[in-house]
């Protein structure tokens, strides 16, 4: 039986075995400003306890209409989705390393790269990363290592969410890598080509295009990537997989296409749970796949030709290799790919055209509805998907906390994440909007914006 310390009696004794004076002695090579000095936990509760007060903090998340978007969107999630993916199999499955015992999660694991590989039209997906930013930084680090300008630009547009680019900053500091922001135009909301021309022939290794950016405007990426093969650098494709349901998928752009597509399927079958848990996508084309981080589990035949599944590509040890592996993350959002992959399945190609279709036709007669109060005026002039900047006559923050009040989840204040943009609002509206959604929606920000202060 293994010792197991139960009183402050047995953690002495353990550390008098290993020769450590004191508990605090274990943690000696973490910084001391990195270091937590109390975790300040609440009270212990008892199973009851903990249930109810779990119960009240997810009736709280029901907080009215919302119009928020920024990276989280409500999408309509058919009930079979998570009746199947909560089954005992898939709900506590682990890793699936042992594939002898693990075919079925392998399985659904196989499918779902599958059918992200044919939904941004390249050759190969993994199975999975953390979320969207997690995904786009391991993209823009597979990209360097593939490049063919080792040690070259990274060309990271400023129309991509704030928060992917500061994961970008973090993954990339110590990498030696020079990561460049591009700015936007700021009448059209996106990336103009011709600001890359900067850039010609100075070793651009790689540039990431988002589809459709942080706006909710749609990218030139056909230009973009032409000019980007022109310079000999890698695509990387950062996109919104439900607008792929009426989008040119990032294979397909430009004459060469994209070389590695990412980005988060939370659209895909994942609620809005208190934030999370999301998961990363991540794909590629055929010549960059052994840079492919992550899990990949591919298809094969055993000796009496069954067919079979296993993770491939890659050891067991490929996630304790530390600065030698492909990727330090050595585990997944495997329950919300399965989720994933049965939410597709049963939308279909045409469902998902459909979803995409009504999310941009409700976003456009939002719009409209909104733009039609006075004051209220489109930021950017750009096409969009189903997000759009508006500019209001008031300062966000305290329209958006009014809205609040009367139980409607307004936007994202851009202003959080650009500067001089304390008055701009992202909006966004999918297939669960109905009309009369829009209506109380743009009935209540009239009455916001003219209601006097005081």
């Amino acid at each position: 039986m293994p010792f197991i310390p139960h009183t402050p009696a047995d953690i002495q004794t353990m550390l008098q075995c290993i020769g450590v004076p004191e508990v605090e002695s274990l943690f000696g090579e973490i910084p001391t400003d990195l270091r937590c000095p109390s975790l300040d936990l609440p009270p212990a509760l008892g199973e009851m306890a903990v249930g109810r007060l779990m119960r009240d903090r997810a009736e709280s998340d029901a907080n009215g209409l919302c119009f928020i978007g920024a990276g989280a969107y409500e999408h309509h999630i058919p009930a079979a989705v998570w009746e199947i993916a909560g089954r005992g199999e898939f709900l506590t499955s682990y890793t699936p390393y042992q594939a002898e015992a693990s075919q079925g999660t392998l399985r659904l694991l196989y499918e779902f790269q599958t059918m992200m590989a044919g939904l941004t039209a390249m050759d190969a997906g993994n199975a999975s990363l953390y979320d969207g930013g997690s995904g786009l930084g391991e993209a823009v680090l597979m990209a360097a290592r593939s490049s063919a300008h080792p040690g070259g630009k990274i060309l990271l547009p400023a129309t991509i969410h704030p928060h992917y680019r500061a994961v970008v900053q973090a993954m990339t500091r110590d990498q030696d890598l020079e990561v460049v922001e591009i700015p936007f135009d700021p009448v059209e909301g996106r990336i103009h080509p011709k600001t890359l021309n900067r850039f010609h022939g100075q070793k651009v290794a790689a540039l990431v295009i988002p589809q459709p950016n942080f706006f909710g405007v749609l990218e030139e990426v056909d230009l973009l990537t032409d000019w980007a093969k022109a310079e000999g650098a890698i695509v990387v494709g950062l996109v919104n997989p439900v607008s792929l349901g009426l989008l040119k998928p990032p294979g397909l752009w430009g004459a060469q296409g994209a070389d590695i597509a990412c980005g988060d399927g939370q659209p895909l079958g994942i609620p809005l749970s208190s934030g999370g848990p999301y998961f990363g996508f991540l794909c590629c084309k055929q010549p960059l796949l052994r840079q492919m981080p992550g899990r990949i589990v591919g298809r094969t035949e055993d000796p009496q030709g069954n067919t079979g599944f296993i993770l491939t590509l890659q050891a067991r040890e490929q996630h304790i290799r530390r600065a030698k592996a492909t990727s330090n993350i050595c585990t997944n959002q495997g329950l919300m790919t399965v989720a994933a992959a049965i939410h597709l399945s049963l939308l279909g190609p045409e469902g998902l055209a459909n979803t995409a279709a009504v999310c941009h036709a409700r976003t456009k007669a939002l719009v409209e509805k909104l733009t039609a109060i006075p004051g209220v005026t489109r930021l950017f002039s750009g096409p969009f998907f189903h997000e759009v900047a508006l500019k209001l006559p008031k300062p966000v923050a305290p329209v958006l906390a009014r809205l609040a009040r009367l139980g409607i989840q307004g936007g994202y204040r851009l202003g959080q994440g650009y500067a001089q943009m304390d008055k701009a609002l992202l909006v966004c509206a999918t297939e669960t909007r109905t009309e009369a959604d829009l209506d109380l929606y743009a009935d209540t920000l009239s009455w916001v914006l003219n209601v006097k202060e005081g």
